[in-house]
């Protein structure tokens, strides 16, 4: 990992732990919901979750559709089962079927979409059965690329790992303790056999979070970063990227009709 991305880690966690806590108590609820999908970015909110609230506060949620991987489920449960988190596994499959009974002809990202916005709206059901707040697993690698799904991933009541690049990530895992086998997968949203994240984006997260970082954190342009040595063609797909998705970072605008009153 480059120097750019070192954080003081210990800071980091106490910080962490300090946002969850402050969050669950200003909205009078007891415990958080996780969405664990066996993926390091949950794994994370999960261990941060449970030192900040208890583990018997922290429900991990586990999601798996009838093409996840088993490898997927049994990594979340190892974590659930050395935290020893309070959980739930829920089968999506009958539901995510049942809406697409009517179009047998949709494609994997119709599919996949269903299945993030699925999952999210157990969660939030699961949320008020457990007097909780739907805690965020997203990370700022993903939200800046756009390689999220507004109203499923995206949701949340707050997110204490947002402002964290992949990279970033990575190192938190192992400061925290996060079993190794979750840290070193290829990182995958799960939603089809053999789906990874940085094969959908077509570059690595390590050079992506180069780019990211010299674009947003340092203010430099496309040409800049190429003059730096990147290469031209992941440079301005990751521009690209950051450009289109600038509405998945933003709230809905509304028009402004109230401003047209009659004179």
């Amino acid at each position: 990992m480059s120097a750019r991305f070192e954080l003081n880690w210990d800071e980091v966690t106490d910080e962490a732990v300090r946002f969850i806590q402050q969050h669950v108590e200003q909205a009078g609820r007891r415990c958080g919901v996780v969405g664990l999908s066996g993926g390091i970015d949950s794994a994370v909110t999960a261990c941060l979750t449970a030192r900040a609230l208890g583990p018997s506060r922290t429900w991990a949620i586990m999601m798996p559709y009838r093409t996840s991987s088993p490898q997927s489920l049994m990594d979340a449960q190892a974590l659930v089962d050395d935290l020893d988190l309070a959980h739930l596994v829920f089968e999506i499959t009958p539901m995510v079927d049942a809406y697409f009974e009517a179009y047998p002809d949709a494609g994997r990202l119709r599919r996949a979409n269903m299945m993030a916005r699925i999952r999210m709206a157990v969660l939030y059901d699961q949320s008020e059965r457990l007097d909780a707040l739907v805690i965020g697993t997203g990370n700022l690698t993903e939200a800046l690329l756009g390689y999220t799904t507004l109203w499923g991933d995206m949701a949340c009541a707050f997110n204490p790992i947002g402002d964290l690049y992949k990279t970033q990530i990575r190192a938190l895992a192992a400061h925290l303790g996060v079993p190794d086998q979750i840290i070193a997968k290829p990182p995958t949203a799960d939603l089809w056999q053999g789906q990874t994240d940085e094969g959908e984006l077509g570059f690595t997260y390590e050079c992506a979070d180069e780019i990211l970082s010299r674009l947003i954190d340092d203010a430099m342009t496309p040409d800049e970063i190429i003059a730096e040595g990147f290469d031209a063609e992941t440079v301005r797909a990751v521009v690209a990227r950051v450009e289109r998705s600038e509405f998945k970072r933003r709230m809905p605008p509304t028009a402004p009709l109230r401003a047209l009153r009659c004179c």
